[in-house]
């Protein structure tokens, strides 16, 4: 990354918040804005856009919105609750412009360190936290229309870690390849599932599977990438966590 080149990260929020950085890269914008009471914010339903799926693509109608629509040489996304950066007692530190650049002149792409189930795969996870069908449905497509990263995707399912919350930074060209694979996909997927049964938080489907076919991608085409950490604004409720695992665990299925 030089100097001269451009750099916005979009926070992605469906509520008014205070946690968001007021200085740049970061800009604030509404999720699902065609759906929802506008807030101050830029929205997502500008220009190009699928602000009205937001309610199963989650910040990912964020993401479409900006690969659409913004200028800049690098584009990223994160989210009002999570942010590339460290916690220093209560204080959130997110990443400045000046770290960003520092980590993108070693890479063209910056993601969040990897998240770790230990005792479960990334396919069992989601098996049991949603609906196996969703991922069984995406092979299924990736199969017939890009054979190519079967591979990939079978070893990333079999994996005890991923690349989770669909955040990242990315140069232009990488993006513009990442969201056209991933909203190809996407959007046959939407076609190909019937969620009319699925409760409002497994509806999120499209996101919750973009999650899991980033590390399918980069893998397939060799991306050269950074981790960095993440910060959360709000407490991630691990005894509950834990608990709702357990449950799952013991059920075969959904708690």
């Amino acid at each position: 990354m030089t100097a001269m080149e451009t750099i916005t990260v979009v926070t992605a929020a469906h509520r008014l918040c205070d946690t968001i950085p007021p200085y740049p890269p970061y800009l604030p914008v509404q999720a699902g804005r065609a759906i929802h009471p506008p807030l101050p914010y830029a929205g997502d339903d500008t220009g190009e856009s699928i602000s009205e799926k937001n309610a199963s693509f989650c910040e990912l109608t964020c993401l479409y919105w900006a690969w659409k629509n913004l200028p800049d040489d690098y584009v990223g996304l994160c989210h009002y609750r999570r942010y590339f950066g460290k916690r220093r007692g209560v204080r959130l530190r997110p990443m400045t412009e000046a770290a960003y650049r520092r980590a993108l002149r070693k890479a063209p792409v910056l993601l969040p360190k990897k998240r770790r189930y230990f005792i479960e795969t990334t396919y069992s996870q989601y098996a049991h936290a949603h609906h196996a069908a969703d991922l069984d449905t995406a092979r299924e497509i990736i199969a017939a229309r890009c054979p190519e990263y079967l591979p990939a995707f079978d070893r990333v399912m079999r994996r005890t870690s991923g690349h989770r919350f669909n955040m990242l930074v990315m140069r232009r060209d990488i993006l513009d390849a990442w969201c056209t694979w991933l909203f190809d996909v996407l959007f046959a997927l939407e076609a190909a599932l019937d969620i009319s049964g699925y409760s409002d938080y497994d509806r999120r489907v499209f996101g919750f599977v973009g999650e899991r076919l980033l590390d399918v991608w980069l893998e397939t085409n060799g991306v050269k990438y950074r981790e960095a950490p993440v910060c959360h604004t709000e407490s991630q409720h691990w005894p509950k966590k834990i608990a709702a695992f357990l449950r799952r665990k013991l059920s075969g299925g959904k708690a």
